[in-house]
């Protein structure tokens, strides 16, 4: 396939570093927090057929507030603006500044900038509205994991140059929380891509900081220059593994409140990030689809099952059974929350009600049931560790008996996962989950009740580590065994990096898989790894 590279975009993006911080080759220095005026290039989102929310950031060389002009047009000379603003922000958003616009055309390409009371102008970003009806397609690009140390950011910087993504779709991990070394390779950071702070971020400053260090990535700035993003969080924008009232990389002895160290990081994403305060949103794509924006991670999930206790019992199978029986069966536990499974499930109706042709719905992690197999401890080297050994026989023990992998995801919450199964069959919906977190890429047949529900199109991620990192068999073998293992499993890779490209069309679905040949080095070769459809009315995966 031949990827159509925007000649206008190679113009626009190759000005980037005249307005913005970027440092080639990502050798940071303390730049990052004292680089002053337009500091982070320009970034759009939550999109709509007629508004934009529009980003940048600003740093007076004196001063504690500053007020910024917003013009946006059709063409990139501004000869005629169609719409403006302005806004103000200081030092209590960390110069950070956010205006919405309303009153633009659907499906259109617009240009804009922001201008500072000293003359000097931002980046020119592009950005495109939602459609209205009678679209024909529709192309997201979309994104997970992203870890500095691992690797270049090959996935945004190739998106960001392709003039057919309309879209692109975070679904968290934008960044990670970890102190230097705390998750890296174990040769140090790709090319020195260490971000800043040096330490684990705890506190508002930490994570303000963290935003800055990996948003002045050339790649990463690019693409949001020239997509509207739709984004929302998953754990590492706060702590590994967090839920409503704690998180695993949490300990309060040592690192303070955990509730202050959500409001933090949770104000830090709303600085930083082109989206709305709101927590939940819908996105209509004109008479395709609605896109729900969901939250999975601080406002609403129960605290994830803990298995590990019932190995150290005297009977683990027993112990095990009965815990799958009762306790992992709770309907009270919770990824969303009752206000939001309401809103759901209401507006997801909506959407079928409307005539939409598909419900498209974003979560931070993969609801599709993933088992390990049987098989699996042969993946284990020989001499591995003894952790690693008892790691992998503990989840082969637990699939035997009809446990999940991984409890941090919907497998962790079965009976809030039936709920959002059983409504989307109940109202009729064509139901595609977009998916984030493992690192890996899946494609899953739902289920719910033996019969069909919907497909799912799980991501992997643009740097961070898949199983390729911690299994050194053939990732071929690996895959077989885990499709093997899971019915709704119908193709998975195990040892890629890179993003998907998901086309809505009136009839179907189809979600591409792209591999980045590397991540060590900086490269714009990207290859498909797979591609899977749905057609409409049929609610199972082909092509596969």
């Amino acid at each position: 396939m031949t990827f159509r590279i925007n000649r206008r975009s190679l113009l626009m993006t190759g000005t980037l570093g005249m307005g913005a911080f970027s440092v080639p080759g990502f050798a940071q220095t303390s730049n990052v927090s004292t680089a002053k005026g337009f500091t982070h290039s320009v970034a759009s989102g939550e999109p709509a057929s007629d508004a934009m929310l529009f980003w940048t950031r600003y740093v007076p060389n004196a001063g504690q507030q500053v007020e910024l002009a917003l013009k946006v047009s059709k063409t990139d000379d501004f000869a005629r603006p169609v719409a403006s603003g302005k806004v103000i922000t200081g030092p209590w958003r960390d110069y950070t500044a956010k205006l919405a616009l309303d009153g633009l055309e659907p499906a259109t390409v617009y240009y804009y900038r922001f201008r500072a009371p000293d003359g000097s102008v931002s980046p020119v970003g592009m950005t495109k509205t939602l459609p209205e009806d009678g679209l024909k397609a529709f192309r997201a690009a979309i994104f997970s994991c992203s870890n500095l140390p691992y690797g270049y950011f090959n996935a945004y910087g190739h998106a960001a140059d392709r003039s057919d993504i309309d879209l692109a779709v975070h679904l968290g991990d934008y960044f990670y929380e970890y102190k230097q070394g705390g998750y890296a390779p174990a040769g140090g950071a790709v090319d020195g891509r260490w971000p800043q702070p040096v330490g684990e971020i705890v506190h508002l400053d930490d994570y303000r900081l963290r935003y800055a260090s990996y948003r002045a990535d050339p790649d990463l700035q690019r693409l949001h220059q020239m997509k509207p993003m739709i984004a929302q969080w998953d754990d590492h924008e706060s702590a590994n593994d967090s839920w409503e009232g704690g998180a695993q990389n949490h300990q309060p002895g040592e690192e303070g409140s955990w509730d202050a160290r959500k409001a933090a990081s949770i104000q830090a994403y709303r600085e930083w990030m082109p989206v709305s305060d709101e927590p939940w949103k819908t996105y209509d794509i004109g008479g395709l689809a609605t896109l729900f924006r969901t939250e999975t991670r601080l406002l609403g999930r129960t605290e994830q099952p803990d298995i590990a206790p019932l190995f150290k019992t005297a009977d683990p199978a027993k112990a095990l059974a009965d815990f799958r029986d009762v306790k992992w069966q709770d309907p009270a536990a919770t990824m969303m929350g009752s206000e939001q499974e309401i809103w759901l499930a209401d507006a997801m109706a909506a959407s079928v009600k409307g005539g939409k042709k598909w419900q498209v719905v974003g979560f931070g992690t993969i609801m599709g049931e993933t088992r390990a197999p049987a098989s699996a401890m042969d993946w284990v080297a020989p001499d591995a560790e003894d952790r690693v050994k008892n790691y992998v026989r503990a989840g082969v023990l637990a699939g035997k008996l009809g446990l999940p992998m991984n409890f941090d995801n919907w497998g962790g919450y079965p009976a809030a996962r039936a709920r959002f199964l059983k409504s989307a069959q109940e109202m009729g919906s064509e139901l595609v989950v977009i998916s984030g977190d493992s690192h890996n890429a899946w494609a899953y047949d739902l289920a719910q009740g033996g019969e069909r529900a919907g497909v799912e199109f799980a991501g992997h991620s643009v740097t961070s580590p898949g199983y390729e990192s911690a299994i050194k068999v053939d990732p071929a073998r690996v895959a077989d065994a885990l499709v093997r293992a899971n019915p709704e499993l119908k193709w998975c890779d195990t040892s890629n990096r890179g993003y998907m490209v998901m086309t809505i069309e009136p009839d179907r679905v189809t979600n591409q898989w792209l591999f980045c040949d590397t991540i060590l080095k900086k490269s714009n070769n990207l290859r498909i790894g797979q591609t899977a459809s749905v057609l409409r009315g049929q609610k199972v995966l082909s092509g596969i």
